[in-house]
């Protein structure tokens, strides 16, 4: 097994145990108005792990390389990297406004600035990267598609719901930042 290997199984292990504590650590309080997230969390994780076992299975089984080279498994593993890093910084960013379920706070506030000045959802921007790593590390056009196209559709239903809810409680100051700003994608999408 050589180093890049051995890097990508730290990385995939280290995204796992990320989202995994995110999920238990980080959840709405008592005092929190929860009754927004409409099953968008439980759909997530339903979508990611599908997806990663679905693309590492399928690549293993078949064979539709992207490129030739070894090049594409650096990009791929450089994408996981920091799609887990920069999600890290930007949930602690957010501080106690970061749940891993749909929920306003009592003084929630909207987040302007930083990652957030061009993107109204950089952390699942982020974690959209990694899966797009992943998909690029693999080699194989059914595992890319496998490894970005279900998380996508998941955070796509999510970003409706919490968008919504972000529009209940924010109104007009929250439709100007949707104006301003894009969801995924800087400058695009």
């Amino acid at each position: 097994m050589n180093t890049l290997s051995i890097l990508f199984y730290i990385s995939m292990a280290a995204w796992f145990l990320s989202e995994f504590l995110y999920k238990n650590m980080l959840k709405s309080g008592k005092e929190d108005q929860k009754n927004k997230d409409k099953s968008t969390l439980n759909i997530l994780w339903l979508a990611i792990p599908f997806s990663i076992a679905t693309s590492i299975i399928i690549s293993t089984y078949t064979h539709f390389p992207m490129v030739n080279g070894s090049w594409i498994l650096y990009l791929g593993e450089l994408f996981i990297l920091i799609g887990i890093i920069v999600r890290y910084v930007i949930i602690r960013s957010l501080g106690k406004y970061f749940t891993v379920d749909v929920t306003i706070r009592q003084d929630h506030q909207i987040k302007k600035e930083g990652f957030y000045k061009f993107l109204r959802h950089p952390s699942y921007a982020f974690s959209l990267l990694t899966s797009l790593g992943l998909g690029l590390y693999l080699n194989n056009w059914l595992s890319l598609l496998f490894a970005f196209v279900p998380p996508f559709l998941a955070f796509a239903y999510r970003i409706k719901i919490e968008e919504q809810a972000l529009v209940e409680k924010f109104g007009d100051e929250y439709i100007e930042y949707r104006k301003i700003t894009k969801k995924l994608i800087p400058f695009i999408y």
